[in-house]
């Protein structure tokens, strides 16, 4: 159960690294005023889907795999 919690955290440290240096990648380039504003909403986005996939998957409620029709 520790080994679960840890592997967690390092998950989320991860993504919430890997989502900041994304948005200060866009941040920092010289977009056009909308471009820019549609990156950092559609980085958003995906980050929340990663976290949320994370977590189903921590709750046991993802098996990893693409859903199966029966």
């Amino acid at each position: 159960m520790i080994g679960s919690l840890i592997t967690l955290v390092v998950y989320l440290i991860v993504a919430g690294l890997v989502l900041w240096l994304l948005t200060y990648l866009v941040d920092n380039l010289p977009l056009q005023p909308p471009f820019g504003q549609i990156a950092r909403v559609v980085i958003l986005v995906v980050g929340v889907l990663i976290i949320i996939l994370i977590l189903l998957q921590f709750a046991g409620v993802l098996d990893g795999g693409l859903p199966r029709l029966r």
